[in-house]
């Protein structure tokens, strides 16, 4: 069952399920040429809210080994596809001039695509140089995300594109991740089964 918290903005309901922390393990396993990278990994999910329309996401995940070795973080924002309106803060630190949009869930419905579902932007940053944004759709407990641009710093390993599946089955988050990078085309990379811990 999904709970939706009393103080959530009505823009976030579509997005409830995520909510909260999540902890589990899952596998890479990426071909390189004739070779294939295979590991297991621990991983700790968290989305959070701070009363804006968008969910606050952190990732960090280590290698399931003997010294539980840091393996990769990552962190950024969820938030349904729509235009900046004059009721939402910015660009910067602006503040609005508009009462908020989207405040009722009947405003939210109107956000609604021809799919029966949501369009959704997630915008990830990594500590290794690549940003990512990723374009998608969220229709009840399903996500489905591809990148619509990634960026990366002179110094970051090739990456050129991603994407990404997340769904609630028997109240875990399980998500695939599909990658092209060091000059592999899209391919599967990882995935992962995540309990709710908090």
């Amino acid at each position: 069952m999904i709970e939706i918290p009393v103080d959530l903005p009505s823009e976030l309901v579509p997005l409830s399920w995520l909510i909260g922390v999540w902890e589990g393990a899952g596998n890479v396993e990426y071909q390189l040429g004739d070779d294939t990278v295979s590991q297991r990994f621990g991983q700790r999910v968290s989305f959070s809210h701070d009363g804006l329309p968008y969910l606050n996401y952190t990732s960090f995940s280590w290698l399931d080994d003997e010294h539980s070795t840091p393996l990769a973080a990552e962190s950024g924002y969820w938030r349904l596809h729509r235009s900046q309106l004059e009721g939402d803060p910015g660009p910067a630190m602006l503040p609005p001039t508009a009462p908020r949009p989207f405040t009722t869930a009947q405003s939210v419905e109107t956000l609604r695509n021809s799919d029966g579902g949501f369009d959704l932007e997630v915008a990830l940053v990594h500590p290794g140089g690549v940003s990512e944004l990723y374009l998608g759709q969220i229709k009840g407990p399903r996500v489905d995300l591809a990148t619509d641009a990634v960026m990366r710093t002179a110094g970051s390993k090739p990456y050129a594109a991603a994407t990404r599946l997340y769904g609630l089955v028997e109240n875990d988050l399980l998500w695939a991740w599909d990658i092209a990078a060091l000059g592999q085309d899209l391919r599967t990379h990882a995935s992962a089964r995540l309990a709710k811990v908090d």
